[in-house]
């Protein structure tokens, strides 16, 4: 049985490598349900124990703040904010540096996957109507969306994950994250700047028209200033709860959730359609097979193998390169949940949230949030390969990480 339950995880995280599998139209979500699937079919978890292998309170949370984030974007909130920042009498590097900060204190409280898929395909109608090339402002978008997510505890899944899990306190992470992020969006916005090297303009770039056909643009969200000053009340509510309140995180956003559901005008279909059952199915499918693959020992076993030749995954300095390894060869939340039984050291929780989140700027497949900007911009027209990104994500991801390993070793 063991010997089975190692192959199930192996191909399970082959996928997750691979993004899928050959020969077989899946993706990492379809590959990992499978494996739970396949567990509870061959009897190496009862569906009772599967059920309990779930972690219930990071999956309010996560859906919670899906609830929260569709509100915003039933309302045009993220329509509005893009255009009215495209409208700003700046130049092209000034309007950049309004772009990261807004795009990553959106990501903080929105989710960094939610505010890219919102604001990416406004921004490059927003661009093109001012003449401006739209991939630099894109690749500072995907950047600056995926360091201002490692800000807080909800600011992507993996961080909720880490959060609920290992129980840090909201307050107490964001004062340790928020110096290291900083700097790295500073470091983000004077690395695009830097590349662009004064060719702001769209005839500037020729990666714009690589593409021959563009697909016509979408309709925006018309601005509801109703549903959208609910949707910032309740978020708002819930970040002052989150720091005072002493009840369970999950509850109260699974009731501000619930308010937001109670709409006259937004039909909760609409809201629901919203939500991202993929994901939560990927979070709730890898719960149970990495739950039978630690019933066998035999990540115990490494563990401990690994001990014995000096590397200690519970230090920070090891769980610091295999975070960074890991999250590039599986995705962020996989590492995350299989570095999760490891952290025992007082600032492992923070290290593997800020790492994890970091780490996902250095390749295009490192972050959903790169993945979804890419998507937008090939439907209008605009392709970028993962040289184009690599350009920019392999420096922003070692600047912010130089940074977050020397604030750390500095801090404790």
């Amino acid at each position: 049985m063991t010997t089975t339950i190692l192959i199930i995880f192996l191909i399970v995280y082959l996928g997750m490598i691979l993004g899928g599998l050959p020969f077989l139209r899946l993706d990492r979500t379809g590959v990992a349900l499978l494996g739970a699937i396949a567990l509870i079919s061959i009897d190496a978890l009862s569906l009772e124990d599967a059920v309990a292998a779930i972690h219930l309170p990071t999956m309010a949370l996560l859906f919670a703040f899906m609830v929260v984030s569709a509100q915003m974007r039933l309302g045009g909130f993220y329509d509005w904010i893009t255009r009215k920042l495209a409208g700003l009498s700046l130049g092209p590097p000034g309007l950049l540096a309004v772009l990261v900060v807004i795009a990553a204190a959106l990501s903080a409280v929105f989710s960094n996957d939610i505010v890219c898929l919102a604001v990416a395909p406004v921004l490059i109608d927003a661009c093109r109507r001012r003449g401006l090339a739209p991939i630099p402002f894109l690749l500072a978008l995907a950047c600056a969306s995926n360091i201002g997510s490692a800000a807080t505890l909800i600011g992507n899944p993996q961080n909720m994950l880490i959060g609920q899990t290992l129980r840090l306190s909201f307050d107490g992470y964001f004062l340790e994250a928020i110096a290291p992020v900083a700097l790295g969006l500073l470091a983000s916005w004077a690395l695009v700047v830097w590349q662009t090297g004064g060719r702001w303009q769209e005839a500037g770039d020729p990666a714009a028209q690589s593409v021959p056909a563009p697909e016509p643009h979408t309709a925006e969200v018309p601005f509801d200033a109703w549903q959208t000053a609910k949707g910032l009340v309740v978020a708002g509510v819930l970040l002052v709860a989150f720091l005072v309140a002493p009840w369970p995180r999950e509850h109260m956003a699974l009731i501000g959730a619930g308010i937001l559901l109670m709409s006259r005008q937004l039909r909760s279909q609409n809201m629901l359609g919203l939500v991202d059952w993929e994901l939560l199915v990927l979070f709730m499918s890898l719960f149970v097979v990495n739950h039978a693959f630690q019933r066998t020992g035999i990540a115990a076993d490494l563990v401990a193998r690994l001990g014995e030749h000096g590397v200690q995954l519970d230090h920070p300095a090891p769980l610091f390169f295999a975070t960074f390894l890991l999250s590039n060869l599986v995705s962020n939340v996989p590492a995350v949940m299989l570095l999760i039984p490891v952290v025992h050291h007082e600032i492992g929780g923070a290290l593997l949230a800020l790492v994890s989140t970091l780490s996902g700027n250095l390749l295009i497949v490192g972050s959903i949030a790169n993945i979804i900007v890419v998507d937008a911009a090939a439907r209008r027209g605009i392709a970028i390969d993962w040289k184009r990104h690599a350009r920019v994500g392999i420096p922003v991801t070692l600047a912010s990480l130089g940074v977050a390993g020397v604030y750390l070793a500095l801090r404790f």
